[in-house]
């Protein structure tokens, strides 16, 4: 699950009292897709989602049009609304985008005053320790979803909506990639003393090393997943049926 997504349905629902319909649905249908319940290249009936959700069509229609612009779904004409495949291509421009934001992201919250610098730093050490957890008892999605959790804290740190609305998108994006390419998360020792190393120079305030660390790690993160997939055509990164 990633970090901004409510796994609470119920919770979910009673914080969004004051959000539109159209943006319930979509709350609901993105839930379904980050799952993996609707996979990539499924299509989405718009009758059949109206009718689980007890709902017009109008809402469903809005939301279908909302994940679109956000690029999680394609129209195609004569044929209805499908989940996008993430072509390798585009898997390799995502990351390039990662690593910028994440990087930025690094070095504002190096700059953060002491006391919510240190806050930060604790909680990114409680992360490490949970993948830490999660690498010896061999637990890919726990690390994968905790690995997400880590960059989440850093992004929410940076103070920056766009930033954080941007880096939402990215990683959904992402994200479904991963779930068409049933990729492994490979390299989890390296990845964690890289983490550490973050969080180290997060916690002294070094804000030119965070960025530096976070834009490697980012890329270096790329070329260990073209590693887990030796049958995909991945690009190098230079370091800067039907369903409801």
């Amino acid at each position: 699950m990633l970090p901004w997504i409510n796994a609470d349905s119920s919770d979910r629902l009673k914080t969004m009292r004051d959000t539109s319909l159209a943006k319930l649905v979509r709350e609901d249908l993105l839930e379904h897709i980050l799952n993996g319940d609707i996979k990539p290249g499924d299509r989405i009936s718009e009758p059949d989602v109206a009718s689980r959700l007890q709902v017009s069509r109008v809402p469903v229609r809005e939301a279908l049009r909302e994940l679109e612009s956000s690029g999680l779904v394609v129209s195609r004409k004569h044929a209805g609304v499908f989940v996008r495949a993430i072509e390798a291509k585009e898997v390799q421009d995502l990351y390039e985008i990662r690593s910028l934001l994440d990087s930025f992201a690094g070095a504002k919250a190096a700059q953060l005053a002491t006391e919510p610098r240190q806050e930060l730093a604790q909680a990114l050490e409680a992360s490490i320790a949970v993948m830490q957890a999660a690498q010896k008892q061999a637990n890919l999605a726990a690390y994968y979803s905790e690995n997400l959790h880590f960059h989440w804290l850093i992004v929410q740190a940076a103070h920056n909506e766009q930033l954080s609305h941007t880096y939402q998108e990215v990683v959904q994006k992402l994200h479904l990639a991963r779930l068409q390419s049933l990729s492994h998360v490979a390299g989890m020792k390296t990845s964690i003393a890289e983490h550490q190393s973050i969080t180290q120079a997060i916690a002294q305030g070094d804000s030119q090393r965070t960025k530096d660390l976070l834009a490697t790690h980012v890329s270096s993160a790329y070329a260990r997943l073209k590693q887990s997939m030796p049958t995909a055509s991945m690009p190098t990164i230079t370091n800067p049926k039907e369903t409801t």
